[in-house]
């Protein structure tokens, strides 16, 4: 439960078809296998004491009454397990029959959550037996206390801030407008749906969809489970289809016709984030809703929640390929906007045979197939300096001839070394000023090629760098289009290893494929022995862990300490946690300290859901202070208070 994470469990127990007491044995010992898994939200499937498929029999007197005796001793099995639980139940109410979700807590009925919509369509028949559910609460007697009745019910945690549970049942996701659709502007973080769907051809896809679908548009959490094995085959078959998501991720299913339980983190304090970001979440409904307390012992939650440690880059092959074709077309469509509206024809991209360079030439070459213009309008301006080694020179002039494009070098070594006599530089001082003064000289190479030729300079800095502030300012920092600036260096690169794979010229590949080899480097030191000597990950850290940080605090609003806990576990084996802590507070130090750099970027498209752009998603004061921040990163140096 700390920083936010709750366990959540959707179980399907293997029941019997009309038979209460042999159903809520197997309930509660599934509820405790879920409690002791750290699960603190437990769904049962729709009507699971007595079974979905019992037809007519919902109409006997016996069956009902000996569902709610059944009830008080799952009721009672829940005392002192520190869970929500909820299971089904057919319930009778002032002469009308419900299908409910009772919410049990600490051997106590919370509430009784009726169906709203009941199906009677294609193989269901439920308006044969329930009633729909009513909206707005009443109360009904039950175990000597009084008991809220009605689908507008939300249930609070006391002792986690912004957990509250809204339920509905099957058919309720299924329509237009669901009751979780109100709880949701009323509240609700964590949705339950208890459900018995049976299994048709291709229904679980859409099931899946649904699921995924309503986490999306309503932030929230959403816990779905489903009745299998045990129901009645006569006509149909239930395959236990349990689903968890969060927000539009799946964060886990389980569908083999059998009676599994689903486990799954849900991460409270990532849904209050996303609802925070997006001004346009919902006007909260009129509709009266009866708010009943519940609370849970604090408690570590146990993550069995996995973090890549490349977020911005998808695991999955056929989407990785699907996603860098996707932001190479919005990379280029955005500059062919560009050049359409400026009317002109070339362009000049400094190339310096790096990942960087390399993307936005490819990027612009894509743009000017698009347009229908010459190749060689395209000037690939290297300018060796006193950092240039042999292979990035060579990969730069290899890679601009392949492409079709013009190369033009220029030597800026006389010009640096003239500009230090200038203003008193030692050449051999090689501190920021030596760094710095030959990347603005490179800047002033390209902006006046471009005036000379009537074009545009192609901006290569990537968002990573941004984020670091690792550009000099009005040096790489500045272009006529940054084309690279919605772009994380982790994804840089298979963008590049993307268009080699895809190009189907050996050249071009064996080209890029030495590129993808080289460190990270602005090579604006001396080599040694013909070697690059300034990497780039040597000195403010590899670039996997900043796209790591940068993602989970812009991206989630993870504090900190959350994104060192996450870190841990993404980086296993590959980075200890000292090295974590190190490079996180490096990454919070330059994050505020560069982010002057950002607010004067210059245009260019955003490709994911971050972006550092100061006319879009992120508008933060250059002089805003890290403190809180980075007090923070700096407690977690004391061992106690890692874990």
């Amino acid at each position: 439960m700390r920083q936010g994470f709750i366990k959540a469990a959707a179980v399907t127990p293997k029941i019997r078809v009309a038979d209460p007491a042999y159903n809520a044995q197997v309930i509660c010992e599934r509820m405790e296998e879920a409690c002791a898994s750290g699960a603190k939200i437990v769904v049962f499937p729709e009507l699971c004491l007595t079974g979905y498929t019992c037809g007519d029999l919902f109409l006997q007197q016996l069956l009902l009454e000996e569902a709610s005796r059944q009830l008080l001793k799952v009721m009672e099995h829940t005392r002192g397990k520190d869970a929500l639980v909820m299971v089904g139940l057919p319930m009778e109410r002032e002469g009308r029959l419900y299908n409910v979700a009772a919410v049990l807590w600490d051997g106590t009925v919370l509430g009784f959550v009726p169906k709203a919509n009941i199906p009677s369509y294609a193989e269901f028949y439920e308006g044969r037996h329930f009633a729909e559910g009513n909206r707005e609460p009443a109360f009904m007697e039950f175990a000597g206390k009084s008991v809220p009745f009605g689908t507008n019910i939300l249930f609070s945690c006391e002792t986690m801030h912004g957990l509250t549970v809204g339920c509905e049942i099957c058919e309720d996701l299924w329509v237009s407008r669901s009751p979780g659709t109100d709880h949701a502007l009323k509240g609700a973080t964590v949705l339950a749906n208890l459900s018995a769907s049976n299994e048709t051809i291709g229904k679980d896809e859409y099931r899946e969809l649904l699921v995924k679908s309503s986490s999306a548009r309503l932030i929230c959490g959403y816990v779905y489970a489903s009745a299998g094995e045990g129901e009645s085959t006569q006509d149909l078959v239930f395959g236990g289809h349990n689903l968890i998501a969060e927000n539009g991720l799946i964060l886990g299913q389980v569908k083999n016709f059998g009676c599994e339980t689903l486990y799954g983190d849900l991460d409270i304090e990532k849904i209050l984030s996303d609802r925070r970001r997006m001004g346009t979440f919902g006007k909260e409904p009129q509709s009266v809703y009866a708010r009943v307390p519940f609370r849970l012992r604090v408690t570590e939650t146990q993550l069995t929640r996995k973090f890549p440690c490349r977020p911005f880059v998808p695991e999955d092959e056929t989407e990785r390929k699907k996603r860098c074709e996707e932001i190479l077309s919005i990379q280029s469509y955005g500059l062919k906007k560009r050049y359409e509206h400026t009317g002109i024809k070339k362009a000049v991209v400094g190339v310096s045979g790096g990942l960087d360079s390399t993307l936005a030439l490819l990027v612009t070459l894509r743009t000017f197939d698009l347009l229908g213009l010459y190749r060689k309008g395209i000037l690939a301006v290297t300018m060796p300096c006193f950092g240039t080694t042999d292979r990035t020179y060579e990969n730069a002039c290899r890679l601009a001839r392949t492409l079709g494009a013009t190369l033009e070098e220029v030597d800026i070594r006389k010009a640096v070394e003239v500009h230090f006599q200038d203003i008193g530089q030692e050449f051999s001082n090689h501190d920021v000023t030596y760094e710095n003064g030959q990347a603005r000289e490179r800047t002033q190479v390209l902006m006046d090629i471009a005036n000379r030729e009537n074009a545009l300079v192609i901006g290569t800095g990537d968002m990573s760098e941004l984020a670091l502030g690792w550009a000099t300012y009005n040096g790489d920092h500045m272009s006529m289009y940054g084309v690279n600036a919605g772009v994380p260096k982790t994804l840089v690169r298979h963008l590049v290893r993307y268009y080699a794979d895809t190009c189907d010229d050996a050249e071009i590949a064996g080209v890029l494929a030495d590129v993808l080899d080289t460190p990270v480097s602005p090579e604006l030191l001396p080599p040694v022995d013909g070697v690059i000597a300034q990497k780039t990950e040597e000195l403010v850290g590899p670039y996997e862990p900043h796209d790591f940080f940068l993602y989970y605090m812009l991206r989630c609003g993870f504090p900190p300490a959350k994104i060192y806990r996450a870190a841990k576990s993404a980086f296993e084996g590959q980075f200890d946690g000292e090295t974590i802590l190190k490079w996180l507070k490096t990454f919070y130090r330059r994050f505020f300290a560069q982010q002057f750099k950002r607010s004067c970027l210059p245009d260019g498209p955003k490709v994911g859901s971050v972006a550092l752009s100061p006319r879009g998603d992120w508008r933060m004061p250059s002089d805003a202070c890290a403190e809180l921040w980075t007090a923070e990163a700096e407690k977690l140096a004391d061992p106690l208070l890692q874990e």
